[in-house]
């Protein structure tokens, strides 16, 4: 037999294509076709929906259509952040050198004017919902970062220091169209979560102070200016600080603020972010907040707004994997049906949906409360405040805590249950963005304190306000809405385990105990959710 030249063009040629699954998703857009976001906007932004909602639909085509080809392309493994510590000179500059498309994608981020005093807080809350379906992108944190400064620096300001207030407008406002991005520097190597083991020295000079010593994950490397904590000299407890990047003139010449960026981690996820190491020698840091406070003001504003922002993402993050997943299920045909006519796969697909809808849902009632408290930022647990305040400060702070821990756990479970709904090509990250949010939903459960230290604080805030607010009439007022059946069960349970030794020494009895307390947190916050999604349909 003769094998003709036509013969080996069409023989072993295969004709599959995925361009209708590609066409669709990339005609997407994410928030008018979203619509249980629509729902859930249109319950809580009340008058000012229409007006939001006609931006929203113009922001997010910017969203899904211009910036997330961005995202995935600053993703590559070669365009991750590097350092270049000196110039052909001899300088030291540790330019923290980023691709063109990160640049790109912070400046049309940033220069939404986000925090903007003009813009409604329900517009920024969903804008930077839709943001956070990008994934990390190098712009997430950082945003995340600012919104902590800006409100620390609302918080206490400070007429003897004028730089605190230039910084705020620079951030908040923009300077010129440039709007200044925030970080939060606050973990030693030897402490982690534990701030109040930081020993970075503060060095007054005048009303200034000087920073000596090492910052060991310093996400977002390349901002402008940053939150630091240290300890004044002689002195043993934290304060906060604030460090411009480059004195006045500097940062054309690229001269850094008495500091070195020692290196750029190799983080599994989030790696679109530079996290470096610091080494402070002499860099001029203003003081901001109480002195000796450091650790009450960075838990009770930056950390709390972290915490708070890490549930709007997982919310983002988990839409997206509800959204593409189904698209798939739709498209693909394996054995001759359709992925989502196999009962496994559709129970897999509405798993995650459910989820996706619960966590948005949860998401928007905890920031609705955030905002009718009137951002109640104050540290620790108030004791001078009218007793029916005192306790819906204490329920957004728990609230708060749980939402980080439980939303970011389902996240991980979310993302991987829809990667597998792609099958071998959820794992080719050239297929999907999903194994890069997965990746970075992994290392958003470990920022801002990790599961166990977080369930840990919950315990003891609880047991610590019993004399005041038992344990039953929380689960009553966290849980309104739920069936007396639901919150009696609750109640019974948290009082149980508020005398079992939870946070006591290693035993038998304290490991049952704490395997259940982990339990109940997960399955108390999901009705809370739960109670969150029924209040939109």
């Amino acid at each position: 037999m003769t094998i003709t030249s036509q013969d080996q063009k069409v023989r072993g040629k295969n004709s599959y294509t995925f361009d209708e699954f590609l066409e669709k998703r990339s005609s997407l857009n994410w928030y008018k076709n979203d619509p249980i976001l629509q729902k859930a906007l249109k319950k809580y932004a009340g008058a000012k929906y229409e007006q939001i909602h006609n931006e929203l639909q113009h922001f997010s085509s910017a969203v899904s259509s211009r910036w997330n080809p961005l995202a995935e392309r600053a993703a590559r493994p070669e365009a991750r952040p590097s350092m270049l510590h000196f110039d052909a000179f001899n300088h030291r500059i540790d330019r923290v050198v980023r691709p063109m498309e990160t640049h790109q994608l912070e400046k049309e981020v940033f220069g939404a004017g986000l925090f903007s005093s003009k813009m409604p807080a329900w517009e920024s809350f969903a804008k930077r919902m839709l943001i956070h379906q990008l994934g990390e992108a190098g712009v997430a944190c950082p945003l995340t970062c600012t919104i902590g400064l800006i409100a620390l620096l609302e918080q206490y300001p400070n007429e003897d220091i004028p730089e605190l207030e230039q910084i705020l407008q620079h951030t908040k406002e923009g300077l010129e169209g440039d709007f200044a991005i925030g970080a939060q520097f606050m973990t030693e190597i030897q402490g982690g979560s534990d701030l109040p083991a930081n020993v970075l020295e503060a060095v007054p000079d005048g009303k200034y102070y000087r920073l000596f010593g090492n910052k060991f994950f310093c996400s977002v490397a390349h901002a402008d200016y940053s939150v630091v904590t240290a300890k004044i000299s002689g002195t043993d407890k934290v304060s906060t600080f604030i460090v411009p990047s480059w004195l006045s003139g500097d940062k054309d010449k690229e001269k850094r603020n008495g500091y070195e960026i020692n290196r750029i981690k190799w983080k599994m996820g989030t790696a679109e972010l530079p996290t470096g190491e610091f080494q402070y020698n002499g860099a001029l840091a203003y003081p901001v907040g109480p002195a000796g406070k450091g650790v009450a003001v960075a838990a009770g504003i930056v950390l709390t707004l972290s915490r708070l922002e890490i549930g709007i993402a997982c919310a983002g993050f988990m839409l997206r994997a509800a959204r593409e997943a189904s698209l798939y299920g739709n498209f693909r045909t394996v054995f001759g049906k359709k992925v989502k006519d196999y009962p496994l796969s559709v129970r897999t697909l509405k798993k995650i949906e459910d989820a996706a809808h619960r966590t948005t849902a949860g998401a928007f009632k905890i920031y609705h409360q955030f905002l009718f408290l009137d951002q109640p930022l104050n540290a620790g647990i108030p004791v001078d405040q009218p007793i029916e305040l005192r306790k819906q400060l204490f329920n957004l702070r728990e609230l708060v805590l749980l939402q980080k821990i439980c939303a970011t756990n389902e996240g991980a479970e979310v993302l991987r249950d829809a990667i597998s709904v792609f099958a071998g090509h959820g794992v080719m990250e050239e297929f999907s963005s999903l194994p890069r949010i997965f990746r970075d939903i992994v290392v958003n459960e470990q920022w801002e304190g990790p599961r166990n230290l977080l369930l840990t604080q919950i315990y003891r805030d609880i047991q610590r306000v019993t004399d005041w607010y038992p344990p039953a009439d929380f689960v009553a007022n966290v849980l309104e809405g739920a069936s007396q059946e639901t919150i009696d069960r609750f109640a019974e349970q948290l009082t149980d385990l508020l005398q079992r030794p939870v946070c006591g020494e290693v035993s038998e009895a304290s490991m049952e105990a704490a395997e259940e307390w982990d339990v109940f947190c997960d399955s108390f916050f999901k009705a809370y959710q739960k109670i969150a999604l029924e209040e939109l349909q």
